[in-house]
Parts: C-alpha cells; structure tokens; sequence
C-alpha cells in the first residue's frame, strides 16, 4: 500500500473507530431503565455500568503509548478494535449485572489503547504541515458521539431492544479490522523503553479513583467523609507519581514534556475549556426536556445541529488558522464559546426552535475549531521521538478533563438548585440558566491561558513553517 493511500484512507480508519468508542460512552445513558427492567435490577445500580468502563480507560490509557513502542501501532490498534467489539457483544449477551459490568471493563481496555494509539499512527504518518487537516477529521467523533449517543440509544430502545445498543458495534468493529491491515502503518519504538510498573500502579490507580469521584459526584450514597478521604488520597496518589517520575530515566508519562511551552498551553488551556464545554451534554438535555417541556427524542433532535456544524467546522479551520494564527484563534475562539454557553441561559418556554438551532449550530462549530485546534497545537514543537509519550499525556488529561467538566457542570446546577426539589421546572430551569452564565464566564476566563502563546506559535502546522523532521519510514 502506497504512502498517499494511507495518508487517504488512515483519518478515515481511526475516525471510525474513535467514533464506535465515542457513540458507545454515551448511548448507554438512555437505555438505563430497560437494562434495569430487563436485569431486574435497582436503575441505580446500573451506575457500576458507566463508572467501570471509565476506571478502565482511566487505568489504560497511560500504558498504551509504552505497549504501541513495545508491540507496534498496528497490531495494537487491531487488537483494541477487536477487544472493543468482542466486549459489545459480551455486553449484549449479558444475562445479569455483574456480567455486564465485567464486559464493560473489558470493553474501556480496548477503548483506551484506541484514542491514543490511533491518534499516535496520524501524528507519525502526517508530517506537521499536514497535520491540522488530517486532525480535523480524527476529532469530529469526540465531538459529535456524546451528542448522537442518546439520541440513537433512545432511537433503538424506543423501537427495538437495549442489547442491539451493543450490536450495532459488531459491523463497524468487523469492517475497521480490514481497514487496518491495509491502512493502518506500523510503528513501533527502535528501542523500547522499560516499563515503569511503580508509576503506572501511581498513576493509574490515582486517576482512577479520581475519575470514579467524579463520575459519582453527588451521589447520597457516598458519604462527605468517604469522598474527603478518596480525594486526598487520588490526589497523594498523582503527587506521588510527579515525584517518582522525577527521578526515572524512564517514567510511565514523561512530564517535563509541560517544559514544551506550547505542548503545556495547548493541554492546559483543552483542560481549562473543557470545565465550562464538558457539562453541556448533561445540561442541555435536561433544559430542553424541563424547561421547554419537550420529549426526549425532540430534545435529542435539538443536539443534532451541533454534531453538524462540527463536521462543516473542517472546512474552515486551516484557513483561519493560517490567516490569522493559533494565539488569536484560541485567544477570541474560547471567548466566543463562552459567549454561546451563555446564550442558552435565554432559551425558555418562548423561545423559538429557530433561535436554539442557530445557538447550537455556533456552539458546535466553536468548540470543534477549538479542540481541532489545541489537539493540533499540542504536537506543533514535540519531536517525533517524543511523540507517543506526548500523545499518551494528552489523551491522559482529556479524560480527566471530561470528568471534571461533567462533574463542574453538576456542582454548579445543584448549587443554585439548593435544596428545591428538582420536580419543580421552573426552579430547576432558572438553575440551569444561572450554571450556563457561571460556565459562560469560567470559559471567558480560561481564554487567558492562551496569552502565553507566543504570534507564530504553532506556524510548523497552521503554515508548514519550520516543520522539522518528517514522518519516520512506515514498515508496510
């Protein structure tokens, strides 16, 4: 297979899959009730579905650079594909909770080798001035799958059966698995670096216990006194591991890679935006159905144009960002998502579906632009060396930075709800709006980060200005 086949046909192929893995992590959500039905289980207890598949992303995702240097990007992408699919359909044919909950486990290992070893195979096929168009077509699934997700599972619930949530994966998963062998380049380290199993067990299990805080965050069932202490201890887990790293040769994350100024400002500022951007899944919904008083699928429909202006935003990307720089871009782009956050606390009972559809259509189209760009702007000074440890912390912080949101996004609703009850509309929709305006402006904020940047940061992408090394040779 030739170089510009799979400089083609590879976007497309890791696309797919990201998109299967994003779809996945969010069309369970509107099948709870009929899962519980049909497991005869507590709605609640179906919790243990989601929180497990997010510990096992939590846990993989900072190995899989060090096992795609070690097996190469190839057959570990493959394998991921095949575990995520073989875990769907355990999933589908679970007859009880605990079976379920163990082939959601399973199904977050194949998931998190995914996301960076696929982002991985891009960064080194692509040589940096190449790099933001074939980015653009990688990021749309991490966009539009948390917004389509219970859209399409309310879709199949509706009309046939929860375990075909599942099954869907099956046809997707089978044709990625031909795709790779004939797209998907092999890379893999020269060298291999040891694995560090002191900091993974660090790291892992730090960030795991964190994002299971997160997901739960709220919740009765935990008490004030247990959180405290998993969250001193996540948080003595993860400083734990900034010490040992410091001293190893080679560290599970290597992170003086944050000495890289524009690999910091780019992971940083993706962290900062996601507080205010990573709620509106959960929000939105939540406004359309109590405060407009639609169902559920009409409420779902209303997700749907943000999904679209995400797609349309790769036409226009590289150009903006080749007219007028990273640092503006991301300086009055993160400004304009705050902006748009903002607007949906004007959206009532009397406003016309016109006006919430041309919100949605800005909202999606700044928040792809903006994570097009920062994901871009990571990889602009990091050598190609360097380049799966950066795309393993990268990935490792996105994660993270999801929970928070989510997480940011619920404190701040139930903050301003107090102690009302949340059958009451309208004090659950004036909430609403006051989270959206406090999310508006901790977003406006967060525009900050980027003033670092420096004016032609980022040109080796925007430009292919000082693009440095090229892509390293593909073993076909």
């Amino acid at each position: 297979m030739t170089s510009s086949a799979i400089k083609s046909y590879l976007p497309w192929l890791v696309a797919t899959a990201l998109f299967m893995e994003q779809l996945d992590a969010t069309i369970l959500n509107t099948a709870v009730p009929s899962i519980a039905a049909s497991l005869q289980v507590a709605p609640l207890s179906l919790k243990a579905v989601v929180t497990s598949y997010i510990l096992s992303l939590a846990v993989g995702i900072p190995v899989s650079g060090w096992i795609a240097d070690r097996f190469g990007t190839r057959r570990v992408f493959a394998v991921a594909i095949g575990i995520f699919t073989c875990a769907s359909v355990l999933c589908g044919l679970s007859q009880n909770l605990p079976m379920l909950v163990a082939a959601r486990l399973l199904q977050g290992i194949g998931g998190a080798m995914m996301m960076p070893v696929g982002r991985l195979a891009i960064i080194r096929t692509f040589p940096k001035s190449e790099l933001l168009k074939a980015m653009n077509f990688v990021i749309i699934p991490a966009l539009i799958g948390p917004l389509l997700g219970p859209t399409v599972g309310g879709m199949i619930v509706h009309l046939t059966s929860w375990r075909v949530i599942f099954f869907v994966n099956v046809p997707v998963g089978l044709a990625a698995l031909f795709l790779v062998r004939r797209y998907m380049p092999d890379y893999r380290a020269a060298e291999p670096r040891p694995l560090d199993v002191v900091g993974l067990v660090l790291f892992s299990s730090g960030t795991a216990i964190l994002s299971w805080l997160l997901e739960v965050f709220g919740e009765h069932t935990l008490d004030s006194g247990t959180f405290a202490f998993l969250l001193v201890l996540s948080i003595s887990l993860l400083a734990a591991y900034a010490w040992h790293a410091s001293g190893r040769e080679f560290p599970l994350l290597r992170l003086t890679l944050f000495r890289i100024r524009t690999f910091r400002i780019s992971v940083i500022g993706g962290f900062l935006t996601r507080l205010g951007v990573g709620g509106l899944p959960f929000l939105l919904p939540l406004l359309y159905q109590l405060g407009l008083g639609l169902p559920a699928w009409q409420s779902g429909l209303l997700m749907m144009p943000t999904a679209i202006a995400a797609m349309g935003m790769k036409l226009v990307s590289p150009r903006l960002l080749a007219r007028f720089g990273y640092r503006q871009v991301l300086i009055v782009n993160t400004v304009l998502i705050g902006l748009t956050i903002g607007m949906f606390a004007l959206v009532g009972p009397g406003t016309p579906l016109s006006v919430i559809v041309l919100i949605a259509l800005l909202q999606g189209f700044f928040n792809s632009l903006q994570f097009s760009s920062m994901n871009t702007l990571a990889f602009a000074d990091v050598e190609h060396h360097d380049s799966s440890m950066a795309s393993t912390i990268s990935s490792s912080f996105q994660q993270l930075s999801m929970s928070f949101g989510l997480a940011a996004g619920s404190l701040v609703t139930g903050w301003y709800l107090g102690h009302g009850p949340q059958t009451d509309q309208v004090m659950v929709t004036s909430a609403l709006h006051h989270a959206f305006l406090t999310l508006s402006v901790l977003t406006i904020v967060a525009s900050a980060t980027f003033w670092r940047l420096g004016r032609h940061d980022g040109e080796s992408i925007s430009k292919g200005v000082s693009v440095g090394q090229e892509p390293i040779a593909v073993d076909q």
